[in-house]
């Protein structure tokens, strides 16, 4: 309870208390009493346009206690569950956004592995072979892999690192089943047809998680996208 509360409860309780003598008047009556939810009959006194309540009848409604020191009545309300989960702080694990470093790291090596990626795609479209000279765009997207994992700090860090693990694996067997392929009949259907690559569903995949993966590091929530697994 904050101070502001505290000092609320402590005048309520002081009105309560010099009312007390009141409460024989013929004016009282009992009424329901609802307070934060907990309902329970209660003594009231109307007096002067005003209510009171007997503070007695308000720590049982509470399942408060009511006790006396010296001089001073003190009324101890119980803390409330709700309120205590509301004050509470957040937990990490339930924050679906990224931390910035992870967020900037994990764009970066999307990035890459879309250059990876379209560079396959050139090579294939145009008849040429898939060559060692790949290898640099491959090196490029492991190596920004392993930046975006330095950086993962958060649950949403570690379930968008998975993610991005995951685009590269499938890009990484897009890759190698390219070079298999390159000197077989199987590699020329991509020369011969111009939507060869729109009919591969590895491609497809690929493709469709890294347009998915940009965006969705930029805006900083986690989301997911089966295209991604």
């Amino acid at each position: 309870m904050n101070s502001e509360s505290k000092a609320w409860w402590l005048a309520f309780a002081l009105i309560l208390y010099f009312s007390r003598s009141a409460l024989a008047q013929e004016n009282v009556q009992n009424e329901t009493f609802v307070i934060n939810g907990d309902r329970g009959e209660a003594k009231i006194l109307q007096l002067e346009g005003h209510k009171y309540i007997d503070v007695e009848d308000l720590a049982r409604i509470t399942n408060g206690s009511l006790s006396f020191q010296e001089s001073r009545l003190i009324l101890t309300l119980p803390v409330s569950s709700d309120s205590s989960a509301a004050t509470a702080p957040q937990s990490s694990a339930a924050e679906p956004r990224f931390s910035r470093h992870f967020m900037r790291a994990g764009i970066e090596a999307t990035t890459s592995m879309r250059e990876w990626a379209s560079t396959l795609a050139l090579l294939i479209r145009n008849g040429y072979p898939v060559g060692n000279e790949i290898l640099s765009y491959r090196e490029r997207a492991r190596d920004r892999l392993i930046l975006a994992a330095a950086e993962v700090s958060t649950p949403s860090d570690r379930s968008g690192l998975q993610l991005l693990s995951n685009e590269f694996q499938n890009l990484s067997t897009w890759n190698n089943d390219l070079v298999n392929a390159q000197n077989s009949a199987s590699a020329g259907e991509y020369v011969m047809s111009d939507d060869a690559l729109n009919k591969d569903s590895m491609f497809q995949k690929i493709s469709q998680c890294g347009e998915f993966l940009g965006p969705m590091l930029a805006s900083g929530n986690l989301e997911d996208n089966p295209a991604c697994h």
